[in-house]
């Protein structure tokens, strides 16, 4: 009768031992899929659980053997170790999960090591003594259950004081007082009343009972896990429709939604007989700051900015950011004096120094403004009104400007502009940078894209935001396009000459020069007056260039990638409503703007939108590169969620054509 229980003993815990295997590899198959840490910790968790039944379903068939016999000694060392290792996944699991803090490999290690040596020492104790049953007991049975109970009843305690609890988090609470109070009470009646004729049919019930008990626990972390995932997609896609609005960087509105604001703002004035202050503001100096302190110094400068003036006490109807260091200040209901004290409010709130990250940053800002009804009526009119009135501050190093008739300060300055623009043409003084494009695949450098700058002979290398606004206020933005090509397409035939490789690079192509029909003829025309494959050309475009004009853009790409030139989309996930026309585009890859890049390794609504890109991409055939990778963390998350390539400042900074030799030197 013996034999026949430890047989189905045996079975029974053998059973326990495959079902949380396969969850366990469930939930190890997921954690590769989206990297969460806490679903990590609950695999080893379930992992440890099912090694315990299974060791546990050996011992059932090895009852003739002595306790001391070196066999049995070595079996109750991978019950004691795979328990201890159960719980402490299990609470490091919860803790992480609740946290959404990354818990360090090393404080990890160390928790394991250390219940590996303690499962030990309660093995080995007395593990060779034949007399010392009792104490051998104590330690391999009531000390592991003391152990468990006091960890699921302080977890109990951790879950019910968290201040929002999903229904997964009600059901753990729950189970961690029945069992931790099971552990407990065991642990007890071990010691005390071991001896009572009742105590072994219990202990036997107990198998019986902790079996529902660590199915309901696997099932709960299942719960767990999918309202987890809900949350994140639905915060994933709070924060989509956030970034559609907003500007990433800063949370303050974007020019599209500043110009769509603000008629409806004026309406609101006139109706109430109100009159309207447009304030610009544009940093000075900042360029001197990101080159100083760096990209994300100047980040966190631009976020602190907008913080600022969205909590202002004129308490403003309109704050956004319109370009890199430009943003707009709306106001409502204000008379001669409040816009002096408007002003000085302004020039106080971009004075007051910035600390970040151990730096002390001081800065200044120009003032342009206008005001409704006397300047003007309609939106667009107001703010180009203002920017006018900027221009002047700026150009005339003056703090603060308010718009006059007849101001004319602006175009003047670009009729100068002008002319430094064509000469630069003439003179090539504009070059070309190229910054390396890496594939994941092979660890090899794929292409390269090329930027523009401008080696301006009195002012140095300007970056591209110092001279493209003047470009594209002066409708020379083909112009430039046509230049970058032709210098594109010379830089591939000199690597060509000579590296005898093919070298592909990219050049970013603007919506005026794309809708041009000459496009297709200039291409051609370069690619026959240089005698390079049209393989190496590689062209890109704005969601906002194909949305334009979809159907005339649809067919310049069939006619651009039957000649063989890849055309990809740059900046993708910024612009129109992407998912929703990504599979009638044919596109050979999308490059995923850097804003959902710089927290895809810390923040979960980044990686998820990220993944979901990636694979959504992967669905369609279409390749897909990331821009603005500058941590080998952000490298890590991105291969492991199957991006084909990346580039950035971790890859290569943007590098002039003659560092390239150091790419294709053997």
């Amino acid at each position: 009768m013996v034999g026949e229980k430890d047989f189905y003993h045996g079975l029974l815990f053998s059973v326990e031992a495959l079902v949380f295997g396969l969850l366990a590899i469930f939930f190890l198959l997921y954690t590769r899929g989206v990297g969460r840490q806490y679903v990590t910790y609950w695999a080893v968790s379930l992992f440890s659980l099912s090694a315990h039944q299974l060791c546990l379903a050996i011992e059932t068939q090895l009852n003739d053997l002595s306790v001391i016999a070196l066999e049995k000694v070595l079996l109750t060392v991978g019950i004691q170790v795979s328990f201890y290792f159960h719980l402490c996944a299990l609470l490091l699991g919860i803790y992480s999960a609740v946290s959404k803090q990354i818990i360090s490999k090393k404080i990890t290690n160390s928790i394991f090591i250390l219940s590996a040596l303690f499962a030990l020492m309660a093995t080995l104790l007395y593990g060779f003594e034949v007399n010392e049953v009792y104490n051998r007991f104590y330690l391999r049975e009531s000390l592991p259950a003391f152990v468990m109970g006091c960890g699921l009843l302080l977890t109990a305690f951790y879950l019910y004081n968290l201040p929002k609890k999903y229904f997964s988090a009600h059901i753990l609470i729950v189970y961690s007082l029945i069992m931790g109070g099971r552990y407990v009470l065991f642990s007890f009646l071990s010691i005390v009343l071991i001896n009572e004729y009742w105590f072994r049919p219990l202990a036997e019930l107990l198998i019986y009972f902790d079996l529902g008990a660590f199915t309901l626990l696997a099932f709960t972390l299942l719960i767990w896990m999918q309202g987890a995932e809900r949350s994140i997609a639905t915060s994933a896609m709070n924060k989509a429709q956030y970034l559609g609005k907003h500007d990433s960087l800063t949370g303050a509105l974007n020019r599209q939604q500043v110009m769509e604001k603000l008629p409806l703002i004026i309406e609101k004035t006139a109706s109430n007989q109100q009159n309207l202050a447009v304030f610009l503001l544009d940093i000075k100096g900042f360029k001197f700051v990101n080159d100083t302190y760096g990209l994300k110094v100047g980040d966190a400068i631009l976020g602190e900015i907008a913080r600022r003036l969205d909590e202002s006490i004129f308490l403003p109807q309109v704050v956004g950011r319109l370009s890199g260091d430009s943003f707009v200040f709306i106001i409502d209901g204000v008379d001669e004096k409040q816009q002096a004290a408007a002003i000085e409010h302004l020039h106080g709130l971009i004075s007051r120094a910035y600390h970040i990250k151990q730096h002390k940053v001081l800065l200044q800002c120009s003032v342009g403004y206008c005001l409704y009804p006397g300047d003007g009526g309609l939106a667009e009119d107001l703010l180009q009104k203002a920017n006018l009135a900027l221009a002047q501050a700026e150009s005339q190093n003056v703090a603060t400007v308010k718009y006059k008739t007849g101001m004319q300060s602006h175009g003047r300055r670009l009729l100068a502009m002008e002319k430094e623009i064509r000469d630069g043409f003439e003179n090539n003084e504009f070059v070309l940078y190229f910054q390396p494009q890496l594939n994941l695949l092979n660890n090899r450098i794929e292409g390269f894209e090329a930027l523009v700058r401008w080696q301006h002979q009195e002012r140095g290398l300007l970056q591209p935001a110092s001279f493209l606004p003047d470009i594209e206020s002066l409708n020379l933005l083909s112009d430039l396009d046509i230049y970058v090509l032709e210098r594109a397409c010379q830089t591939i035939a000199r690597l060509q000459k000579a590296y005898h490789r093919r070298v592909t690079i990219a050049v970013n192509i603007t919506a005026v020069e794309f809708q041009d029909p000459k496009l297709i003829v200039n291409i051609q025309a370069l690619l026959f007056k240089y005698q390079i494959t049209p393989r190496c050309l590689d062209l890109e475009i704005t969601e906002n260039v194909v949305m334009t004009e979809i159907a005339t853009a649809m067919n310049t790409i069939v006619i651009l990638q039957n000649m063989g030139i890849k055309v990809s989309i740059d900046d993708f996930g910024t612009g129109y409503s992407s998912l929703a026309y990504l599979r009638k585009l044919p596109i050979d890859k999308i490059k995923i703007d850097r804003s959902f890049i710089e927290e895809v390794a810390s923040n979960d609504s980044d990686l998820t939108i990220v993944k979901s890109m990636v694979e959504l991409s992967h669905g369609l055939g279409k390749r897909v590169l990331a821009e603005g990778v500058e941590t080998e963390e952000q490298l890590r998350v991105l291969r492991n969620i199957g991006c084909d390539a990346v580039q950035g400042y971790y890859i290569s900074k943007p590098i002039p054509e003659e560092a390239l030799k150091k790419y294709f030197s053997r």
